[in-house]
């Protein structure tokens, strides 16, 4: 190691090695940037970005070694044989570009080391086959223990730059990718150069051929300038266009498909936002939930399109309506809530909730007939009572239900006299424990299919409560009620602990999707009993598929990252589940190892009537695509749903197109069934 030093500080100019190192370091920066852009490409275009990044990174090898050899002070005359010299380029940019591309198409795989080693091999070809074309006066003797050592240190920093690149654990590994390139480049060089002593013999003449150091040198210098300001203009150019799709998106995924405005996931964005705040008592905001009377009767008589356009027209509405520090999204199908900032007295929630009622009640002029809407308002102040965010939105319902009761376009304000309905979903969670003990829950079946052929692919699995005197209580009230009350983690493990006993008694190995709540898989010890449940049962772990949803990710991203590799160790699939209604749904996707991505139902019921639903899940299947992640679109209904879903290449379907949720012996002809022609449905019924 002291012969490497000795060679670095004192038989080297140190301003060129300076001036090689910034060149090694931007260039490595610009191939490993160039290989990423490259892995989330296909086709043609991944072959262009690996070309680019193979060739930026053997120019930046073989800019660094020459830049450093100019400043190598053998003590005589020297040159460089020009043939070996351009061999050396020649071989650098190949055994780059082939590295990286063995390493991109190798994904995961120990290809991906492997393509790491042949570029840091790469290195060492490039840094003898450049020292074979240096002509100096006298003799070269080589130590062949530097020589050993400066092939293992390219061999393992080239496999340590792809491996960062591959399997990233934390976002500052990119870096580190660039750093192993860096040292990988350096240790091969110095410690190559190290294994050189160079004997001198002044009555030695050099080749007339040779190229004088100095005209070398320029050459050089001007090449890898030019290399990368062109690299580097290209990967900006491609960045900003990206980065300006991702705003699109995102922005699609922030705003409802029908009216324009913001939805859900913006919603609760902002909430997040205010409640994350600290508390000034002296300034409050007000929340205000509303949704449309009559609706559903404009729907009945005139159809869809009509309830659509009335939508449309009130969303504009509303979003001229909306002043300084007021926020207006829809929610659901006619459900909206706005928010007051900067709330000081009842009059300034009263003085909105009028402004959007008037606009409500507008007329709205459809196929020649006038249609009329009312509405009714509920409003709920934070902080308050409400202690959590949820609480503040329940009671902001709470509200609205009592002032539906009291008429048409009604304003009422929260109070504490309205928790009949809060008592009545504590007696259903307390009805809820009793009930799981008591055999009350029971497992529905729904079919996942094949888009082209109808063929069953696998089941999604889930959870009816038969309550001895509600009936069939949804799962739309039990279940939050169970997250709410931490129910969900017992209740989650009932489900899946029984879904797999079912499943492994059939006779036909399909797969089953189980719904993961945030709880469990905040739950350290999950993947524990997942793994006992799976030994327990029988069932082949690669039959289980988890699905998840970005509200279990959002509050601990870190953890949830490191529970759902625990997971895939056992060999079960991860789905994300209802994707588009998030507001980080492409920061998970780069960051979480999916098998499958579940679009959401509101996307898809829009795909016939709505240019914007299209837009979006046509979007999802071509970013799922690039990464490789098979898609399944929920809430297939209708021919022409399918008819898309075919069109754009989407793989799986589920929904009532195929059938309804049923119990286990709706299916039991699918799983235990003798022939092939059981599970295929009927071609008219996909057609």
């Amino acid at each position: 190691m002291f012969r490497v030093f000795s060679c670095i500080f004192v038989e080297h100019d140190l301003r060129y090695i300076a001036c090689a190192v910034l060149i090694c370091m931007a260039g490595s920066f610009l191939t490993i940037r160039l290989f990423s852009r490259a892995r989330t490409g296909s086709g043609i275009e991944k072959v262009i970005w690996l070309f680019l990044a193979g060739f930026m990174g053997g120019s930046a090898t073989w800019t660094t070694h020459f830049l450093a050899m100019l400043g190598y002070l053998p003590g005589g005359q020297a040159g460089y044989e020009p043939a070996q010299t351009l061999l050396s380029f020649v071989i650098a940019v190949a055994t780059a570009t082939i590295g990286l591309s063995v390493a991109s198409y190798g994904g995961r795989s120990v290809l991906a080391e492997a393509g790491g080693i042949v570029l840091g091999l790469g290195i060492a070809a490039m840094h003898y086959t450049g020292m074979a074309a240096y002509d100096v006066q006298g003799v070269i003797e080589w130590d062949r223990s530097y020589v050993i050592a400066s092939l293992i240190f390219a061999a393992l920093f080239g496999a340590l730059a792809t491996n960062r690149a591959i399997r990233p654990v934390t976002r500052f590994c990119k870096y580190s990718s660039v750093l192993a390139m860096i040292v990988a480049i350096a240790s091969t060089h110095f410690t190559g150069m190290g294994a050189m002593e160079v004997i001198l013999d002044p009555s030695a003449v050099l080749q007339n051929e040779v190229v004088p150091p100095i005209v070398l040198g320029f050459g050089v210098l001007s090449l890898m300038l030019i290399l990368l300001a062109l690299t580097a203009a290209t990967y900006l150019i491609d960045a900003r266009t990206t980065q300006a799709a991702v705003e699109q998106y995102r922005h699609l995924s922030l705003h409802d498909a029908l009216t324009g405005l913001a939805n859900r996931a913006a919603f609760n964005e902002q909430i997040a936002d205010i409640a994350a705040r600290p508390v000034d008592l002296a300034v409050r905001i007000a929340v205000l939930s509303f949704d449309l009377n009559r609706f559903k009767e404009i729907n009945d008589v005139h159809g869809h399109a009509a309830g659509d356009e009335v939508l449309r027209a009130i969303g504009g509405r509303l979003a001229q309506a909306a002043g300084e520090g007021e926020f207006i999204a829809r929610v659901g199908g006619d459900e909206f809530v706005a928010l007051k900032h900067m709330y000081y007295k009842r009059s300034d929630a009263m003085l909105l909730a009028n402004r959007l009622l008037a606009e409500i009640c507008r007329p709205i002029e459809w196929n020649g007939n006038t249609l009329t809407v009312g509405s009714s308002v509920g409003i709920a102040l934070y902080p308050g009572e409400a202690k959590t965010v949820d609480d503040l939105l329940a009671q902001a319902d709470v509200a609205m239900y009592r002032a539906k009761q009291s008429g048409d376009n009604v304003i009422c304000f929260y109070d504490s006299s309205m928790d009949q309905a809060a008592r009545e979903r504590n007696a259903l969670a307390m009805d809820m424990r009793s009930g799981l003990v008591a055999g009350q829950f029971e497992l529905y079946y729904q079919l996942q299919n094949d888009t082209f052929s109808g063929e069953v692919v696998g089941f999604e699995v889930l959870l009816r409560w038969n309550h001895p005197v509600r009936g069939l209580v949804p799962p739309g009230e039990f279940i939050p009620i169970a997250e709410r009350t931490g129910f969900i983690v017992e209740l989650g493990d009932w489900v899946l602990r029984n879904a797999c006993v079912e499943a492994a008694t059939w006779k036909k190995p399909f797969g089953i999707a189980v719904n993961v709540a945030a709880q469990q898989l905040a739950d350290p010890k999950f993947p524990t009993r997942v793994r006992d449940i799976l030994r327990e049962t029988g069932l082949s772990a690669g039959r289980l598929e988890l699905e998840i949803t970005e509200s279990g990710i959002i509050a601990d991203h870190q953890r949830a990252l490191q529970t759902v590799r625990h997971l895939k160790s056992l060999g079960v699939k991860i789905a994300m589940d209802d994707y588009g209604t998030g507001y980080s749904s492409l920061s998970t996707l780069m960051s979480f190892p999916f098998d499958k991505i579940k679009i959401d139902r509101t996307f898809v019921d829009g795909l016939s009537s709505n240019e914007q639903s299209a837009a979006i899940v046509r979007s999802t299947l071509i970013l799922a695509s690039s990464l490789h992640i098979p898609v399944l679109a929920e809430g297939v209904e209708t021919d022409a749903h399918i008819a898309f879903l075919r069109r754009e290449g989407c793989m799986q379907v589920q929904g009532y197109l195929f059938g309804k949720p049923g119990p286990r012996a709706g299916i039991e002809h699918i799983v235990n069934g003798e022939t092939e022609d059981e599970i295929i449905l009927p071609v008219t019924k996909v057609a």
